[in-house]
């Protein structure tokens, strides 16, 4: 039976998770949720996501959705995730970026206590080094940039979702052009699975 606006959600997350939602929703039969992105890069330009969430929420609510779920932590924007939430009464992801939920957030925010010179990786952003962390820092055009950002940090902690035998080469690949030590931790989804199976729209819970 094909579902109404009202009856599905409308998810408005970050291009950097959307492989990750559309896995979990297709793994559980989540045919209720819609999916919508914000460009993944934005993360260089956090100024720019609560501007374009709200133009989307806006637009979510005039279709009618019955629910509407942001697939955002707080993610840099210095609050102002948490200001959208709060006046239009919606939720997002718990936690302070993805590195965190993908982690669980109680027990990232514990290794976070004394492991305050890792650099994360996660499936995305290995699997876009270059567009994430090269060419915004322009470490391929300035090469001696690289120690004066990243000579503070030990190692490269790479953050899997997937046990994909390429991205580890990638993220060993990573590490090495930084001349960081690596370390590779599988994490699965972590805390963004039962965030989404909690999104159960009304035709799920009837049935």
């Amino acid at each position: 039976m094909k579902r109404t606006s009202a009856e599905k959600v409308q998810i408005i997350a970050c291009g950097a998770i959307a492989r990750e939602i559309v896995a979990i929703c297709n793994a559980n039969g989540m045919d209720h949720i819609d999916l919508e992105c914000l460009p993944a890069i934005w993360h260089v330009h956090p100024e720019r996501i609560a501007p374009a969430l709200r133009q989307k929420i806006a637009a979510a609510r005039a279709a009618g959705y019955g629910r509407i779920f942001l697939g955002y932590a707080e993610c840099g924007t210095q609050g102002q995730i948490d200001k959208i939430c709060e006046a239009e009464g919606i939720e997002r992801i718990a936690g302070p970026h993805c590195y965190a939920f993908f982690s669980g957030t109680e027990k990232f925010l514990g290794q976070c206590e004394h492991e305050f010179t890792a650099f994360y990786l996660t499936d995305l952003i290995t699997r876009q080094f270059e567009a994430f962390v090269i060419e915004p820092l322009k470490l391929d055009k300035h090469p001696e940039l690289r120690d004066m950002v990243f000579g503070n940090y030990t190692k490269i902690v790479y953050l899997a979702q997937t046990e994909d035998l390429e991205l580890q080469q990638k993220a060993r690949w990573a590490a090495d052009y930084l001349g960081l030590a690596y370390e590779y931790r599988f994490t699965g989804y972590g805390d963004l699975e039962p965030a989404l199976r909690a999104l159960q729209a009304p035709m799920n819970k009837a049935g």
